[in-house]
């Protein structure tokens, strides 16, 4: 007999999720709620309404108050951002920005999402740069282990890390604020790839004093696809461009500088999302009674309570300690439940959960360490009903 499908939030309503949909896998793309989606409408039709007015002489300010949104959210200055499409375009525009000697060292750890990966190995391969890849066990005991493990990667070669706030595969939330820390008073550069960072985490972007941080703002800010940012330190700004070189490479500086030119104005494109961030900011604060930091709290401790769900119900051990938790948490599929399916191949009991119950969430197979593994998300719009019911489609299939 069919499983009935789980109870839904009741902030649900705010989302044009399919309702025969279990989605618990906000992590990878994000969902962004209606009220912001038409947000992005009301300017996508601003622009089309007079479009050499909207780019020649509006765009420009209403960039700056999507800065001025940001900057207000991340204690940093506005002039320090730039608007980016996504996380990954934020790492490669740092790495291509960056001039490398031979036998230069870049440090990542094994967590690190494959795209970004792929970037580090391309520029170090250009430049004759080592990439030093840094093993952090999983499970895990706790984020000293992972301090330890990438201090003890570092030599005097080393100019570059790239560091998590919260790793994509496995769902660590790693010590980054003790990381830049130590790292940066080594006079190592860190290019801090907080894709899952602005409205998960908190980031205090003075006080933290990463040389570069990019973060995705479609995923828990809930803001429209195609909107993230870039902070550079200003002490580093003159050597890092866009990776379109434009207009802005000569525009008068007037009043701002090269740097806010060359990002401003890269060419002709749909800046919708950018300008929704404002709105997206406030009417996601509103609504939650306590705003930005009660909305973090209540993802954490959803998914505690999934993952304690899980665990229960598959005889699981948590794999690593809750300070290590935000609103995503990965757990290891028991042994014996198939697995060695290569990492970009899609795996069979993925299409099983959303073909059968209706069940969206990420299931694979990865090397470090050997195993399979499932990640949930949590977000306003999640249920506790959803991870009981994923758990007894999980049982079920794995014959538990």
């Amino acid at each position: 007999m069919a499983m009935a499908l789980p109870q839904r939030s009741q902030l649900a309503k705010h989302w044009l999720l399919d309702e025969q949909c279990v989605f618990l896998n906000h992590g990878s793309f994000g969902a962004t709620p209606v009220a912001v989606r038409k947000e992005q409408q009301r300017w996508q039709d601003l622009l089309e309404d007079e479009p050499v007015r909207f780019y020649e002489d509006l765009a420009m300010g209403f960039m700056e108050q999507a800065r001025g949104a940001l900057a207000t959210m991340l204690e940093c200055d506005p002039d320090d951002l730039a608007l980016v499409e996504n996380a990954t375009t934020g790492v490669n525009t740092v790495l291509r920005s960056l001039v490398f000697e031979q036998g230069d060292e870049i440090l990542v750890p094994d967590h690190a999402y494959q795209a970004c990966r792929n970037a580090i190995d391309f520029v170090a391969e250009r430049w004759g740069a080592k990439v030093v890849t840094v093993n952090i066990p999983f499970p895990i005991e706790g984020p000293q282990v992972a301090i330890d493990a990438i201090m003890a990667g570092l030599s005097d070669r080393t100019v570059l890390a790239m560091i998590d706030t919260v790793t994509s595969p496995t769902g660590l939330r790693m010590p980054f604020e003790e990381l830049v820390e130590l790292l940066e008073s080594r006079g190592v550069s860190v290019l801090l790839d907080a894709a899952h960072g602005i409205g998960m985490v908190p980031l205090h972007l003075d006080t933290l004093g990463a040389s570069y941080t990019t973060s995705n703002c479609h995923k828990w800010l809930c803001a429209p696809k195609g909107s993230a940012f870039l902070h550079v330190r200003k002490d580093h700004q003159l050597k890092i461009h866009p990776l379109t070189i434009s207009h802005g490479m000569t525009f008068p500086l007037g009043d701002t500088t090269r740097f806010r030119h060359e990002f401003d104005w890269t060419g002709t494109r749909d800046i919708s999302a950018w300008c929704s961030l404002p709105e997206t900011i406030a009417f996601m604060s509103n609504m939650v009674e306590g705003g930005w930091d009660a909305i973090m709290q209540h993802n954490h401790d959803l998914a505690m309570q999934g993952r304690r769900i899980l665990c229960d119900r598959l005889g699981l051990v948590a794999p690593c300690p809750e300070s290590m938790i935000a609103c995503i948490a990965t757990l290891i599929l028991p042994p014996g439940s198939s697995g060695g399916i290569p990492l970009h191949e899609p795996d069979p009991l993925h299409s099983v959960l959303q073909e059968k119950y209706g069940i969206q969430v990420p299931v694979w197979s990865w090397n470090s360490p050997k195993g399979r593994y499932f990640r949930i998300s949590a977000q306003l719009y999640n249920h506790v009903d959803e991870y009981h019911y994923l758990a007894e489609a999980l049982a079920t299939e794995l014959h538990l």
